[in-house]
């Protein structure tokens, strides 16, 4: 798994495009965004069971209505966040309590 900064970045980007569609409902954006984008992402973060699931979301089981296609989005969206949490969570060093200052995590 690549979990290089501009990987991360690039995720970053693509989730931030994924809420903005979500929220304003754009399917057709929504659809471009989950095709392209994810498998594409998914593929350089040697992440194949995302990309693999994003093609078979289109081409295996076609969605039949616009709300089974929303669902499928914010599960896309959802796996998403997941990963981006663990890679970020991975990759910091240090750890702030809320009332005391940030100290560095033993590894």
């Amino acid at each position: 798994m690549n979990t290089s900064p501009s990987i991360q970045l690039v995720l970053e980007d693509l989730l931030a495009d994924l809420h903005h569609a979500r929220r304003n409902t754009d399917l057709g954006r929504l659809a471009l965004l989950a095709y392209c984008e994810v498998r594409n992402w998914a593929r350089l973060a040697g992440k194949p069971d995302i990309a693999e699931w994003a093609t078979r979301m289109f081409t295996e089981n076609p969605c039949v209505s616009r709300d089974e296609f929303l669902e499928k989005i914010d599960t896309l969206i959802a796996a998403l966040e997941r990963h981006q949490l663990a890679s970020t969570a991975s990759t910091m060093p240090f750890a702030c309590a809320e009332t005391g200052p940030c100290r560095r995590l033993a590894h």
